[in-house]
């Protein structure tokens, strides 16, 4: 069975589905936000100022010699910062036990759920003589806690899907609701159709129950539809708040998420008791504190297949070239694991290492001193690479917000 949607801000681990990470909101019964404003109250600033130093405090600390620094904690805003107990003013909101403890699951394992102290660091590797002055990066560590600040009976979740299709997206709905369902026993759960457009303009939202969604896994794309744009956060948390939504869980790209954290904003002004929990999509594995984004290694299986394609034109033919321009706006994983995983590719361009084409130790000149030694050369270009050389232009942008790339595969081509 998968573990819940959960706290924090980073890395949160579903055992059927690899790594993912939420961005503003707890796991299904914990809400957390990322907005910046102001708490309801002055009780409510005190709670999260005294959490805030508690955690810095007593997180854990590493001594190096004789000098001891605590670890830099990335803190997390948390529902209880601007809602209070609606019979009480002053008193904090009420916590329930959560439905998992007890079970099984719970039983044979004894760290199943998370402590509050427990983080996850940035970087694995630290120095121990370091300055004190810039002490290790960590983020909460994500994962179900004991105490969970939704009565179960009462969550109303919505799910939306935004932006371009990527491998696993089905898998990511269905753990969703079977884990809502039936771990947490969640009042009910909806998908919302086409993207951020529909939160408003969709007359009625899917309602999604595990038998709805049991085989979705096989298909590809995302039953619920998506779309680009069509963000509007006042009429989105306008239906919401009329809906009773009180969780939802919004899988998308960087436009996507960036919508999420206006969504989370705006139910923060309002004071109102509701998670936003952002799910990153992004194949191109570019989040650098989680194992893997879900769909990457599908992508560079696919990606793989191109490249041996490339590979049989080029022994097929007298001094063969083979160009492969595959997917990585930002980042190369994508095309450095292919090429690691080919041992085919005699270069590959990734957006993290620039490059020249011309000149002395330059692209070209060494294409064409493979081509002589080799007599074919294989190149993979990611989408992001050498965008200076393409003439990149911070002004264009899609729907969702995105700078808009050149080709860079255009561009090797036509030089090459």
């Amino acid at each position: 069975a998968p573990r819940p949607p959960i706290t924090g801000v980073m890395a949160i681990t579903w055992r059927t589905m690899g790594t993912l990470v939420l961005l503003h909101a707890g796991h299904a019964l914990r809400p957390l936000s990322a907005s910046l404003h102001r708490p309801r109250s002055a009780v409510a600033a005190t709670r999260r100022a005294k959490r805030a130093r508690a955690g810095m405090a007593t997180m854990a600390i590493l001594e190096a010699g004789e000098s001891v620094s605590p670890w830099q904690v990335v803190p997390v805003d948390h529902i209880t910062d601007w809602c209070e107990d609606e019979d009480e003013i002053f008193a904090e909101l009420p916590t329930y036990m959560n439905p998992l403890a007890g079970t099984v699951m719970t039983e044979i394992n004894d760290k199943y759920f998370v402590e509050k102290d427990e983080v996850v660091i940035k970087s694995v590797v630290v120095n121990a003589d370091r300055d004190k002055a810039a002490p290790p990066t960590c983020y909460m560590h994500a994962g179900p806690r004991k105490q969970i600040y939704y009565r179960p009976s009462e969550v109303k979740a919505a799910i939306v899907t935004c932006g371009g299709i990527c491998p696993g997206i089905n898998t990511v709905v269905r753990e969703l609701v079977f884990c809502l369902k039936e771990q947490y026993n969640a009042a009910e759960v909806y998908g919302v159709p086409g993207g951020y457009r529909g939160f408003a303009e969709a007359e009625e939202y899917r309602l999604l129950n595990p038998s709805d969604v049991d085989q979705i896994h096989r298909l590809g794309g995302t039953i619920l539809g998506t779309s680009r744009g069509g963000h509007d956060t006042d009429a989105i948390v306008d239906k919401l708040e009329a809906k009773g939504i009180n969780q939802v869980y919004i899988i998308g790209g960087d436009g996507t998420m960036r919508g999420a954290s206006l969504i989370a904003e705006e139910a923060r002004r309002r004071q109102l008791k509701m998670s936003v929990v952002g799910i990153p999509k992004t194949v191109d594995n570019d989040i650098p504190i989680i194992d893997k984004s879900f769909g990457f290694e599908t992508a560079v299986e696919a990606a793989q297949d191109a490249i041996n394609s490339a590979v049989t034109e080029t022994q097929s033919f007298p001094r063969g070239v083979g160009i492969v321009q595959l997917m990585g706006r930002l980042s190369g994983f994508i095309a450095m694991h292919a090429t690691l995983g080919s041992r085919d590719v005699d270069c590959v361009l990734i957006p993290e290492v620039a490059f020249t084409l011309s000149g002395d130790d330059g692209l070209l000149e060494f294409l064409a001193d493979k081509l002589e030694e080799s007599d074919r050369v294989i190149l993979v270009v990611a989408e992001g690479a050498g965008q200076f050389d393409a003439g990149d232009d911070d002004s264009e942008r899609d729907a969702s917000g995105n700078k808009i790339l050149k080709d860079i595969g255009t561009l090797v081509t036509t030089t090459a």
